[in-house]
C-alpha cells in the first residue's frame, strides 16, 4: 500500500515511539511524502525536539532512520496539481499533500488533520485505521 504522509504523523513519530512509529516502519507499506514536509519539520523542529527531550543531533538521526521509509517528492512532480488541490482542501498549507496525492497513484492520504475530507480524489486514513496490523 502506498500512502503520502502528512507531517503531523511524522511529527508524532518523532515525538514519542508510538503506533504512528510502528506504522511508517512497517514493511508493507510505502510512504511518500512532498518536500514541502522538510520545510515544516525545520519550522517546529525546535518544539519537537523540546516535547521529545532530543538534542539537535538526535534529532537529525532519528530524522533520517524515518526517512530511510518515506520518500521525499520534489514540487515539480506535483506542482501542476497544485491549483487543483487548493479547491480541494480548506487549508491552502495541506495543498500540496493533495497534489502529491493527485499527481502519483496512491492509494490514499495518512493524515490526522481534521481539513482533508475523503472524496473522489483521494481516501484519507487516520491512525486507528492501522491498528489493526499491530
Amino acid at each position: 500500500m502506498k500512502l503520502v504522509i502528512d507531517t503531523n504523523r511524522i511529527i508524532a513519530s518523532l515525538i514519542k515511539d508510538s503506533l504512528s512509529r510502528q506504522i511508517i516502519n512497517y514493511p508493507l507499506l510505502e510512504f511518500i511524502t512532498p518536500d514541502y514536509t522538510l520545510q515544516e519539520l525545520k519550522k517546529y523542529e525546535v518544539v519537537i525536539r523540546k516535547k521529545a527531550h532530543l538534542t539537535h543531533e538526535e534529532f537529525d538521526l532519528l530524522l533520517a532512520l524515518l526517512f530511510e521509509k518515506i520518500m521525499i517528492i520534489p514540487k515539480e512532480e506535483y506542482q501542476e496539481f497544485l491549483d487543483k488541490a487548493q479547491t480541494l482542501i480548506d487549508d491552502i498549507n495541506d495543498a500540496p499533500f493533495v497534489a502529491l496525492a493527485c499527481a502519483i497513484k496512491v492509494d490514499g492520504i495518512w493524515t490526522e488533520d481534521t481539513d482533508f475530507q475523503t472524496n473522489e480524489h483521494f481516501i484519507v486514513f487516520r491512525t486507528k485505521d492501522f491498528a489493526f496490523i499491530f
